[in-house]
């Protein structure tokens, strides 16, 4: 789970803390790009961009599940959306030091596209590589993986910790680690049975 619904969880949660930094960001680029400060209206404009524009990536993910799934399996699906994650973490995470708040924008869309990914292609796999008995118990692990996601996105958030003014791109990159991880674990880990019979009709690898 943790690249998979962990993801979509942190996101959903890591972005309410640094929202006054970020806007404080927009305003200040704004001024030295264009030598005058933007209105309320537009800064309110762009932060709307930042958090609406992670639904608009976890559509275009969602849509693109299916067809990965089927086309190369749901491991290396899995293992595919970690991408999206860590283009998003370096994005976000070099956008204060490049002076582009554009950089968060299009960080935000490639992190939306990586939960929407992620968390539709994790049920799928964890159901199908279940035992029939723990089947029920095993899937609702993806909403114990969003919960946990959004409680370590808020504890990472406090002022205690990354939520303070020098160190948001930190925070906004936190989703790198968790990508990493899967990147180093997945690949020892089964391919779906299903996939392995129904898809690439292979009796033997599936039993």
């Amino acid at each position: 789970g943790i690249g998979g619904a962990f993801q979509y969880g942190l996101q959903i949660s890591i972005i309410n803390s640094p929202a006054e930094y970020i806007k404080s960001f927009i305003r200040e680029t704004w001024l030295k790009r264009y030598g005058s400060s933007p209105s309320e209206e537009m800064t309110t404009l762009m932060w709307s961009f930042v958090v609406s524009i992670y639904s608009i990536g976890g559509l275009l993910g969602s849509c693109s599940a299916g067809y990965l799934s089927v086309r190369f399996g749901r491991k290396k699906a899995m293992l595919f959306a970690n991408f999206p994650a860590l283009l998003s973490a370096t994005l976000m995470g070099f956008s204060r030091l490049c002076g582009s708040f554009e950089m968060i924008i299009a960080g935000r869309l490639f992190s939306g596209v990586c939960g929407g990914l992620a968390l539709n292609i994790h049920l799928m796999y964890a159901g199908e590589c279940a035992p029939r008995k723990l089947r029920g118990l095993i899937t609702i692990t993806a909403s114990t993986a969003i919960a946990t996601g959004k409680f370590i996105g808020f504890a990472l958030g406090l002022r205690e910790v990354l939520g303070v003014d020098a160190l948001w791109p930190i925070l906004m990159a936190a989703n790198a680690l968790p990508a990493l991880i899967q990147l180093l674990t997945l690949p020892f880990f089964p391919d779906s049975p299903r996939y392995l019979l129904i898809d690439k009709k292979d009796k033997e690898g599936c039993i």
